[in-house]
């Protein structure tokens, strides 16, 4: 069947701007996402018995994403997702100070990216676009950048999110999703057992603050980072790996993550250059979630889709300059299915 999409009131901040939660619904798949911070609230989808589960790690309120939106709990992040070191870099010869808001450095955009603002929204063919313009100097970025980005579902049981932007003046773009993922169900516990796999040779190591070191992204061979082959997650990472092909026109196929519990099974496909594997070693049990259970240590997996951390500092990773007449275009697409007993 084709998408049922609806939207309906989700809260109001403090300084009165309401906010929706669009609902998007086919034969295999429920997705909920909030005009605040383009938030994918829920993912809701069947195991290999039929029966569904909430997948995404978020809130049930309004009031608990505005107070604890350090943890970007689905949000859409940018004008540049990951970390910009020492929160400045210099474009066609100008400094540009941004501002800080981890340690010395620029993360995710700073701290009102834009997974902390109210973004415009509109029904789409199966699905919902949502839009703001960021201004030039906003977090110190310059250019103002018309951002769009639109959610919409397949019937096989697929979320596709497209990014777009457009910007008057040179500026540096890098958007991505920020979900937590358990499959097993929401607030079920550990996430670490999942299996991954990952289309990646070679990832980038960071020092102590996550800043990319020097020299070339390293192999994985011998290492933990080789989830070339499928295997269990386990826990502490928040790296980078370079995906085998590097940028591409169309999106393909290059992580795979899989509960042996439940069956179910995601696929991401993306035009990406790299992913962003964080295992949320950071939350320790003081966060709620949607199903009423605390998040512990690892409570999700979060495969962020992107260009790679302090890129601007870089000019041997992939560009992530936009310039003006140019268009900014990012695509993933995150399938999920389920998979016989005899599978696990």
């Amino acid at each position: 069947m084709s998408p049922h999409i609806r939207s309906e009131p989700f809260g109001t901040l403090p300084d009165g701007t309401p906010v929706e939660r669009w609902t998007l619904e086919s034969d295999a798949l429920r997705v909920r996402v909030l005009t605040y911070g383009g938030i994918v609230q829920t993912i809701e989808a069947p195991d290999r018995d039929g029966t569904p589960a909430q997948l995404a790690l978020g809130f049930a309120d309004l009031a608990s994403y505005v107070a604890h939106g350090g943890s970007h709990f689905g949000a859409l992040v940018g004008r540049y997702a990951n970390r910009i070191a020492g929160a400045a870099f210099t474009l066609d010869g100008t400094a540009r100070a941004l501002t800080p808001n981890d340690g010395p450095h620029s993360l995710h955009g700073g701290p009102r990216g834009f997974s902390r603002v109210v973004w415009g929204a509109r029904e789409v063919d199966g699905g919902v676009e949502l839009r703001r313009v960021s201004r030039d100097g906003e977090e110190g970025f310059p250019g103002t950048l018309d951002v769009r980005a639109t959610y919409t579902l397949s019937p096989g049981g697929a979320l596709r999110i497209v990014y777009r932007a457009q910007t008057d003046a040179p500026t540096v773009v890098n958007l991505t999703n920020h979900s937590y993922l358990h499959l097993g169900g929401e607030g079920s516990g550990s996430a670490t057992g999942h299996l991954l796999r990952l289309a990646a040779s070679r990832y980038t190591p960071v020092d102590d603050t996550g800043i990319p070191l020097p020299g070339a992204p390293a192999d994985v061979s011998g290492t933990r980072f080789d989830f070339r082959a499928a295997r269990e997650v386990g826990g502490a990472y928040d790296h980078n790996f370079v995906l085998d092909g590097g940028v591409t026109r169309a999106a393909r196929e290059v992580a795979e993550l899989y509960d042996p519990a439940s069956g179910r099974a995601l696929t991401i496909a993306t035009t990406e250059p790299g992913v962003q594997l964080y295992t949320a070693d950071h939350l320790d049990g003081s966060l709620t979630g949607t199903s009423g259970l605390p998040y512990g240590p690892a409570a999700g997996i979060a495969l962020e889709t992107q260009h790679f951390p302090d890129s601007p500092h870089r000019p041997d990773y992939p560009d992530t300059v936009l310039r003006p007449g140019e268009t900014y275009r990012s695509e993933t697409v995150y399938t999920f299915s389920a998979r016989p007993r005899r599978d696990g």
